[in-house]
């Protein structure tokens, strides 16, 4: 079979493409033949050895896929051959053929395409754990999004809206802040060039944000932090601006505010019910037509470079993915 493989830390241009040894089922695990494979900024991480997960070279990327079940371990129900499914498989997704644990196995009804399917665990699957699990957002509240033009940013937006909040974006641009707007953003703040607390304030009669989804930490995060209503919940999402702010935690106990880690990979691990959950409510919104994700581009497994490197540049307004196979 084919795959992608990153055969040393030097980003897009050290990935190649050869044919490798088949994989196959053991005990408890399926064989998927994967169909598609949504890509994210964090693999252009974790070819560069960046990322806070570091695989053995040579592997592929590829954090998650969607394709059909081609085969069975002893000991699998509830999972039959044909099944359309789809799951997070932290690496390794960019091959023909992946083996799973079949507890991480998502089923897609018919109705929903692949090439999307592929691209939902990651972004949706962090907006639901931040947001629903961590979060603990209700109908009316008021939640502020930094990178809202970004998957994980969007994702946020559109999560948020779909759970009955209120959404204000946080963006760089005023071409970011019509794709945020597209999103399901209520308003829009640029920054740098504004004052995020007043912004806020403003926005919401003096009160603040009930909660901050943050995906991009560095300077934005403090005066967030100083933005929050009393017992609001600030969630450290992410660090795409590269700096790790340090919050004095004199603002949390003077608003009786929460800062809340968000780390979706290892919830999924320790809690795949959870995310179970959560994914067939993404899936749901999906099949019903309320939840319409955007993609990028498509791209076949042998442009995977081109495609990361799409991501590098941050030149993407929706989900990059690859396609596998006819």
């Amino acid at each position: 079979m084919k795959a992608a493989l990153c055969k040393s830390l030097d980003g897009a241009k050290s990935l190649v493409v050869e044919t490798v040894q088949e994989p196959s089922a053991g005990p408890g695990q399926v064989l998927v033949r994967v169909a598609a494979v949504g890509l994210n900024f964090a693999d252009t991480l974790i070819t560069r050895g960046k990322y806070q997960f570091k695989p053995e070279l040579p592997f592929s990327p590829g954090a998650e896929i969607a394709g059909v079940v081609e085969s069975v371990g002893a000991g699998v129900v509830d999972i039959t051959l044909g099944d359309a499914v789809m799951a997070y498989v932290n690496w390794g997704g960019a091959a023909e053929k992946i083996v799973l644990d079949a507890e991480k196995l998502i089923p897609i009804p018919g109705d929903v395409p692949l090439t999307i399917a592929a691209g939902l665990s990651v972004t949706y699957g962090t907006a639901m754990h931040g947001l629903a699990d961590r979060g603990r957002l209700k109908p009316g509240e008021t939640v502020v999004v930094t990178g809202a033009a970004g998957g994980a940013g969007q994702a946020a937006v559109e999560i948020a809206k779909l759970m009955g909040a209120r959404v204000i974006a946080v963006v760089s641009s005023d071409e970011k802040g019509a794709v945020a707007k597209a999103a399901g953003a209520d308003d829009v703040i640029l920054f740098p060039g504004s004052d995020l607390k007043a912004e806020v304030r403003a926005l919401t009669n003096g009160d603040g944000a009930d909660v901050v989804y943050d995906c991009i930490g560095g300077e934005a995060s403090e005066p967030l932090v100083r933005a929050l209503n009393w017992q609001g919940r600030f969630l450290v999402v992410g660090f795409a601006a590269g700096e790790i702010p340090k919050i004095p935690l004199n603002l949390l106990l003077l608003r009786g505010a929460e800062m809340v880690g968000v780390f979706w990979g290892e919830a999924v691990r320790r809690d795949p019910a959870a995310h179970r959950r959560n994914m067939l409510q993404v899936v749901n919104w999906v099949r019903e037509g309320s939840l319409k994700p955007r993609t990028h581009g498509i791209y076949p497994l042998e442009r995977i470079r081109e495609a990361l490197e799409v991501l590098e540049r941050r030149e993407a307004t929706g989900k990059v993915v690859l396609t596998i196979g006819s």
